[in-house]
């Protein structure tokens, strides 16, 4: 759209800004751009779990980007009409585009039971085959706190297994389910900040196999779950 492409500026540098309102909102960190002034609020760290403060403790800080376009002086102390002008402008733009009302739960909503979106797959149980790959998400029966089991049928060469069996999710938090000097092991990744792992005793043997893996969930609230603990697994 002409309102939004940069194009006019290539034959007039010295062309007015066109783009002149834009607002932003992400985990609940929001910020609203407008003439070359900026306020942005942080609320929380999408990586960093922590007890989250009341949106109106969030602290604004003010930029006049026309003179600082670096950023490096605040001036919400000095300006706080300026401020408040653009905090109201925030309101007005996340209301229209249905920002409103602001949820700040986290593993909540990347559960899809409880934050109620839809779920391709639904029931208690999933089939699935060797060389599928890129599933999303919603694609998979939910496996968040909740007790389950992975099984896997694997024929192992005699030089003995090695490779990941089942994997879901990535660096930011997932799970999989591999075989590693010849025994199946597990490993549960937490947002990324830190990784479970349990492996079998004995190694699997060459031939057809069926590999099972259980975690026992203990209910002890979202994301806490008692079987991440080594005794609690089973292979």
């Amino acid at each position: 759209m002409e309102g939004t492409s940069m194009i006019y500026s290539f034959d007039d540098a010295k062309a007015a800004e066109r783009h002149v309102l834009q607002y932003f909102e992400m985990f609940c960190n929001r910020g609203i751009y407008y003439k070359g002034w900026s306020a942005v609020t942080r609320h929380s760290t999408p990586w960093v779990v922590e007890k989250l403060q009341a949106f109106d403790d969030d602290v604004w800080e003010l930029y006049d980007g026309s003179k600082d376009w670096s950023q490096a002086r605040n001036l919400a102390k000095e300006m706080p009409e300026k401020l408040r002008e653009l905090q109201r402008l925030w309101l007005i733009e996340a209301t229209k585009y249905n920002v409103i009302p602001l949820d700040d739960r986290r593993f909540e909503r990347f559960n899809a039971d409880i934050a109620g979106r839809p779920q391709l797959v639904k029931g208690n149980s999933q089939l699935l085959f060797g060389g599928m790959g890129r599933l999303s998400e919603n694609s998979v029966v939910v496996m968040k706190n909740k007790s389950f089991s992975i099984t896997a049928e694997v024929e192992v060469p005699a030089k003995g297994a090695e490779g990941v069996v089942i994997a879901q999710g990535g660096k930011f938090g997932g799970l999989s389910l591999y075989t590693k000097g010849g025994k199946a092991k597990f490993a549960y990744n937490f947002f990324g900040l830190e990784t479970f792992t349990t492996a079998a005793t004995q190694a699997i043997p060459a031939g057809k196999h069926q590999v099972r893996m259980e975690l026992k969930y203990d209910g002890g609230g979202l994301a806490k779950e008692a079987g991440f603990q080594r005794p609690g697994k089973r292979l």
